[in-house]
């Protein structure tokens, strides 16, 4: 009797130390989440599909870097949409891009994935899903050109978004990867990152007041490697 007390006692004890084993394990593997959208998103995203839409548009899509550009200002032209939402991630734009799809837009510039390198998104999840932006434009709109432009660099000396900061190997893998996937996928890719890092591969500090956010240096700079590289017209 002691006995088949003992091994249940064992069995259930065995049971328990899975149980919890599994739940802690569950627990460390949930580091981020997909369903963040920032309090901005609906007003904008409404926004957005209030607006007219035009074959003849150019769309910039992203997050705040591409927000805070008035991009038919900078670049002369009425036709520059802008897509940006400040905090947005990759599945933010996933989840509103049919938004942009429904245009049938000309073209369509994106630089989206430093809100997701803050919030822990793997760096294969956000390769997976510049991957599913493509595909679903390809599919729906073919004849729209897609240009995805690479991530910048970022600078801790500012000391102000320190979650942001310091992901220069997935900056720099995600850019590679960009670079290798285009020609499969049949996108073009603009390498912004070299135009904006100095001698330390950091943001140069005449072009951000944050360490990620660019001032109008950085955005004159910006609209000068896209002019240079005949990306607008």
């Amino acid at each position: 009797m002691m006995h088949g007390q003992r091994q249940v006692r064992k069995e259930l004890y065995l049971l328990l130390c899975l149980f919890f084993g599994l739940f802690r394990a569950d627990a460390q593997a949930v580091k981020w989440d997909s369903t963040v959208r920032p309090d901005i998103y609906k007003a904008r995203v409404d926004l957005f599909r209030s607006l007219p839409h035009s074959r003849k548009d150019v769309v910039f899509l992203g997050n705040s870097l591409t927000f805070w550009a008035d991009w038919s200002d900078l670049l002369g032209n009425s036709r520059y949409k802008n897509r940006g939402i400040p905090g947005d991630i990759t599945f933010g734009v996933l989840e509103r891009l049919d938004e942009v799809i429904q245009g049938r837009p000309a073209s369509v510039f994106i630089l989206i994935g430093i809100n997701d390198l803050a919030r822990q998104i793997p760096d294969s999840v956000i390769l997976a899903n510049y991957r599913r932006m493509v595909r679903r434009l390809k599919a729906a709109s073919p004849r729209t050109q897609i240009f995805f432009q690479t991530l910048l660099p970022t600078n801790e000396g500012f000391e102000k978004l320190k979650s942001h900061y310091n992901r220069e190997d997935h900056i720099r893998f995600l850019n590679n990867a960009l670079k290798a996937m285009a020609p499969a996928e049949g996108f073009a890719v603009i390498d912004l990152h070299p135009h904006f890092a100095d001698e330390a591969g950091k943001l140069r500090r005449e072009y951000t007041w944050d360490g990620v956010h660019l001032t109008l240096a950085g955005y004159l700079k910006w609209a000068e490697v896209l002019r240079a590289g005949r990306y607008i017209r």
